[in-house]
């Protein structure tokens, strides 16, 4: 080896060095952060899915009917008189929602679920459906968070999603043999199988991660990025003003006047749109003789053109004149980054390889989490006594890495477990969620500064693969959509929901199996300690 090669060699492995530092680092620090967004963005690919499983009551129909537009009409009429707006919401294609409706009066506040009934889509009678946020919440929560404020919690979702583009950028850097690693999968070997798994799962869909991760960048760039906007508008109403479509402003005359039918608005928006269905309707003012209505398209496939959103005169259907959003190649380009992020154009095959690839991170943090772990157990005077920072690590892997798909679990059973009528249901179903995961989290704590840390991994685990197993189960007990039933009946989305969460508490005893069985290697110190006085 030359001077010149040998100068070369030690500034590369001067750069993997500081690029190991920082992947650790910047992997750990926001880890349980991207953790709980990989595991709850997975979940999001299949949100109308479970919307679908947690309202049994709707019927697998999503063709609205005119006898149910129909019965919509006078529903309105009938409840919705003196109402400030009222909405009605087409049903989902892919299941999970039926025709529902729902109006504010005056004075009443946005966001309300007082005013809302939801529709048989095929018979229009009205459905008792339970109340429930659904998979909607899993996917909401991805980004926003829960019990804080959202602008805080998506500033907090998108550093850490930051700090994994970095993570990713520099970890491809420190692995300078990251594709021979790849088929390198060594079971029992302690640290080393650990950080094989890391690396197996981290390279198998490594334009999954940098795809992800960017565009959910993408999608949030003002959180982090507000000034461009600033420079050039004087307040965020006014960027959306002129980017977006704006309805016509108009206030209530006082004067009573007729609504024309939704049969009506549907055919004015199928005759501008080529025959595509509006997804959603707002109606201001109803039976006003100003009423305006507002038509929203649904979306078209991959590289279909978008329409306009449609604005209607209520008494007489014509289309009343708007703004246009604007057209050109950053909206594009931004519109694009979305599709790709919400992958909502993709149909069943590619969701599961989507979902598949999201389970891909979720198993790439949780094994790099573990790995700071064993790798500095290894290093530590007395293993069996470990410091603070360590237990405190320790602890929060197991909250968080167990605590969540707990959580999620729990989710499910108060969805079935609950009492249909109860105040604030669907609250109190995400209240189970973390009822749940700060009790796993408490655990996890305790074993952890009780220095009996494997212990609690058995015994959390143990319990995903019975409160999943349980999800079925109870399933079958309390609805008449049982796998027994959905099978035979081919109700995909309860058939497969449910062998969905028995192969999540396979995967789950399995791994419990494996870990209680294992026995406890001793660490590097402790062997040269025993030979050094054997």
């Amino acid at each position: 080896m030359t001077q010149g090669q040998a100068k070369q060699g030690r500034k590369d492995q001067g750069l993997r060095q500081s690029m190991a530092w920082l992947h650790t680092w910047v992997g750990l620090l926001p880890g349980w952060v991207l953790y709980v967004i990989f595991v709850f963005g997975t979940a999001a690919f299949f949100q109308h899915e479970i919307d679908g499983w947690m309202r049994p009551e709707l019927s697998s129909e999503t063709r609205v009917s005119p006898r149910a537009l129909a019965a919509a009409d006078a529903v309105l009429k009938a409840r919705a008189g003196g109402a400030e707006s009222a909405f009605v919401s087409m049903p989902d294609p892919r299941g999970g929602s039926g025709l529902e409706l729902s109006w504010r009066m005056k004075d009443e506040k946005r966001g309300g679920d007082g005013n809302r009934v939801i529709l048989d889509p095929a018979t229009g009678e009205e459905a008792q459906v339970r109340a429930t946020k659904g998979g909607y919440f899993l996917y909401r929560f991805h980004f926003d968070l829960h019990y804080m404020p959202v602008m805080w919690a998506r500033m907090l979702v998108s550093i850490a999603a930051l700090a994994m583009l970095v993570a990713i950028l520099s970890g491809v850097v420190t692995h300078k043999k990251i594709f021979t690693d790849f088929f390198m999968l060594r079971f029992g070997k302690g640290q080393r199988s650990w950080l094989d798994a890391h690396n197996a799962s981290a390279v198998l869909v490594l334009p999954f991660y940098l795809m992800i991760t960017y565009t959910g960048l993408a999608t949030l760039l003002f959180t982090l990025m507000p000034w461009a906007l600033a420079a050039n508008f004087p307040d965020r109403q006014a960027f959306y003003k002129t980017t977006f479509a704006a309805a016509p402003e108009r206030e209530a005359s006082g004067r009573p006047a007729a609504t024309i039918p939704l049969t009506g608005m549907i055919a004015t928006a199928q005759q501008h749109w080529d025959g595509a269905l509006p997804t959603y309707i707002g109606i201001d003012h109803p039976g006003d003789g100003n009423t305006t209505i507002t038509l929203y398209p649904e979306q078209g496939g991959w590289g279909h053109p978008s329409h306009n959103t449609l604005y209607l005169d209520g008494p007489t259907g014509a289309l009343l004149p708007s703004t246009q959003p604007v057209k050109g190649g950053a909206q594009a380009t931004w519109r694009a980054m979305i599709d790709l992020h919400t992958a909502w154009f993709a149909g069943y095959g590619l969701r599961w390889l989507l979902a598949l690839s999201g389970l891909g991170g979720v198993a790439m943090v949780a094994t790099g989490l573990c790995l700071w772990c064993v790798k500095r157990r290894a290093r530590l005077h007395d293993p069996a006594r470990p410091h603070f920072g360590f237990r405190l690590v320790e602890g929060l892997n197991i909250g968080c890495i167990l605590g969540a798909p707990l959580g999620i679990a729990a989710y499910f059973l108060a969805n079935r477990l609950l009492p249909f009528d109860l105040a604030d249901r669907a609250a109190w179903e995400i209240n189970s969620l973390f009822i749940v995961w700060g009790g796993v989290l408490v655990w996890g704590f305790a074993r952890a500064f009780a220095c009996t840390a494997a212990r609690a991994w058995v015994e959390m685990l143990a319990l995903s693969a019975a409160l999943f197993a349980a999800v079925p189960l109870l399933n079958a007990l309390t609805t008449t959509r049982g796998l027994g039933q959905s099978l035979p009946a081919g109700d995909w989305i309860f058939a497969g929901f449910d062998l969905s969460m028995l192969a999540l508490a396979g995967g789950f005893a399995l791994a419990a199996r494996k870990l209680a069985l294992r026995k406890a290697r001793p660490a590097p110190r402790q062997r040269a300690r025993r030979e050094a006085t054997a």
